[in-house]
């Protein structure tokens, strides 16, 4: 409860502040009837997380650069499902498959739109649900484009564990995927992930030109072989080639992107 009633207050100091005046501490305290103490320690950690800044010389409080970062990544998430939404519906009609939306979030990707198959046997939803980068189609697509010093690091700090018999576990297999990858401009997830998936993945770029999120069709690898992959593959493309354009996205074609 004491939890609760941190972040009330916390997000009572930013609504006082919403105004664009600045405050100081005696002024924020006052507005909202509160202990100076109380409010000191909530300050003090708003700013050290930079959601309010703090006036060298007033030592007055307003919304700090963080709430900027924040609003431009909740706009730019809804965007992109906007966006999207009809391409993904494209794609779903045009091959029956399960279509992923993901974006990258904290070195993984994270599903935020579906639309299903329709066919008995189908890969299903998993919005909310996150994967690895290395493994995963929709993830691949991502880590290729990243740059180089990225994936470096990524990889150090979270490894390449096996799910599969088929899941990339080396570092020079990776670079050598990445490669491929970064080539022909999308990514496939050869039961690398699940033994029984096969899905294809391509990346969507935002205004600046930075990777970050994807599009897969994924089904059974019964019926997804490495041939119907391929065929799927230049509608993919297209697909994400156009959502980035409406994006604001203007660099050449995405196939010969680098990181």
């Amino acid at each position: 409860m004491a939890e609760v009633n941190s972040v009330r207050k916390a997000l009572a100091i930013l609504e006082l502040l919403s105004d664009g005046q600045e405050r100081t501490l005696s002024d924020i305290a006052h507005a909202l009837s509160l202990a100076k103490s109380t409010v000191h320690n909530l300050l003090e950690t708003l700013v050290a997380e930079r959601i309010l800044d703090r006036d060298s010389g007033s030592g007055a409080f307003s919304l700090g650069i963080k709430l900027i970062e924040l609003g431009y990544c909740a706009q730019t998430g809804l965007d992109l499902v906007r966006i999207a939404a009809p391409f993904l519906k494209g794609l779903n009609m045009r091959f029956d498959e399960t279509v992923h939306l993901v974006v990258l979030d904290n070195d993984e990707v994270l599903y935020i739109d579906c639309i299903e198959s329709q066919r008995r046997l189908r890969t299903y939803s998993v919005i909310g649900i996150r994967a690895p980068l290395y493994c995963t189609s929709v993830g691949k697509a991502i880590l290729a484009f990243l740059p180089d010093a990225e994936i470096h690091r990524i990889v150090a700090e979270r490894g390449l564990s096996r799910f599969t018999e088929n899941t990339i576990t080396t570092e020079e297999r990776l670079w050598t995927e990445i490669a491929r990858i970064r080539e022909r401009g999308y990514a496939v997830d050869d039961r690398e992930h699940e033994d029984h998936l096969r899905c294809v993945g391509a990346p969507i770029f935002n205004a600046h030109g930075e990777v970050f999120a994807s599009v897969s069709l994924s089904g059974p690898a019964e019926r997804n072989t490495l041939e119907r992959i391929e065929l799927m593959a230049p509608t993919l493309l297209e697909a994400v080639k156009e959502i980035s354009h409406r994006l604001g996205y203007r660099n050449r074609d995405l196939s010969r992107e680098r990181g």
